[in-house]
Order: C-alpha cells, then structure tokens, then sequence
C-alpha cells in the first residue's frame, strides 16, 4: 500500500494485527506500519480532528451575528 495521502486505516491495521499470529507475521506488520508511516499520519489525522472540532466550537459560540 503506497497511499500516503491517506489517513490511518484502523480497520486494515487491526485486521493484520488479528492476523499476525506468529513472529514472521508480527514483523511484517510492523515493517508495514513504519513503511506506511502510520503513526505519524495517525497524529496528523488526530491532529486534524482537533483543529476541525475547534473550529466547530468558535463557530458555535460566535454563532450568527
């Protein structure tokens, strides 16, 4: 998977972790996760998140003047 433009895929990492059963499979998935950079885009995502919710509030708060 070469799709760095996209955000953390919880369901396909949880998926290989259910699937890494033995100690070949484990390292697999974890030479996946660092060549995917998954931590990093999950903090951006979460990150993102954060400032979008913000941005929610204020707007709220602010509301219609």
């Amino acid at each position: 998977m070469d799709k760095q433009e996209t955000g953390y895929d919880y369901i396909r990492y949880k998926q290989l972790l259910a699937e890494a059963v033995d100690e070949t499979r484990r390292l697999e998935l974890i030479e996946t996760m660092i060549r995917e950079n998954a931590r990093d885009r999950l903090e951006a995502q979460r990150t993102a998140d954060r400032i979008a919710i913000t941005a929610m509030t204020v707007a709220r708060v602010l509301g219609p003047r």
